[in-house]
């Protein structure tokens, strides 16, 4: 008799990477509207960067610890997907390296040169970007789906709550709600820890509504 496995739902992959793809571009025109020596919104941007930074590297870390591993004993004409990943992963976090600087001399005044240097690295960080994005669903999410067990696939998840200070894990739930259908909504709602989720709707929810008016303008 053949026992079925427990299939893994990469659905809320999607929903992140959705997030991930839009704070990446909005980030690259709003600090491209900020005026010549305006450094209090300078230092809303740069606040609403780290932010985002972290929720990347936090992502990016629990796939190289918690999925490339596990993936690479499990497959074998597939392995070069996820070398790639791996490969991917180091060019994005060498976009981040260029961003600190370029974020760090921006932020100190708000100069209109420093802040088209950081537009053009902003772009150059979301091209690399939304190319592994692209690549990691259309590639590697059905290999996690067919070769990873659902308790191995919710340690991603775990790893980010572990991992995110609450303030900023509650922006970054905002974030990825945002343009969530109901049925993604309640998915990724339902796989938070309870007092998270009560967390998140008593106060992370009024938070990042008016965090996002303050970032957004």
């Amino acid at each position: 008799m053949t026992i079925a496995r427990e299939t893994v739902d990469t659905q809320e992959m999607v929903v992140v990477h959705r997030a991930l793809r839009r704070e990446a571009r909005l980030l690259a025109g709003l600090v491209a509207a900020v005026a010549p020596g305006d450094t209090g919104r300078a230092r809303v941007l740069a606040g609403h960067f780290g932010d985002y930074r972290l929720g990347l590297r936090n992502h990016h870390e629990g796939e190289d610890e918690l999925l490339w591993p596990l993936l690479l004993a499990r497959v074998d004409l597939d392995a070069e997907v996820v070398l790639r990943m791996e490969a991917q992963h180091e060019r994005i976090a060498a976009t981040l390296g260029t961003l600190d600087a370029a974020m760090a001399a921006w932020r100190r005044a708000a100069g209109a040169d420093e802040r088209d240097a950081l537009v053009a690295a902003l772009v150059q960080h979301r091209a690399v970007l939304v190319e592994h994005l692209d690549d990691e669903e259309d590639h590697l999410l059905p290999l996690a789906a067919r070769h990873l067990s659902p308790k191995e696939w919710q340690a991603l998840g775990e790893h980010l709550v572990a991992n995110t200070p609450k303030p900023t894990l509650l922006t970054l739930f905002g974030l990825v709600l945002e343009d969530a259908d109901a049925g993604e909504r309640a998915m990724i709602l339902a796989g938070l820890p309870w007092p998270v989720r009560m967390i998140w709707h008593a106060v992370g929810r009024p938070r990042h509504a008016r965090r996002m008016r303050r970032v957004r303008g």
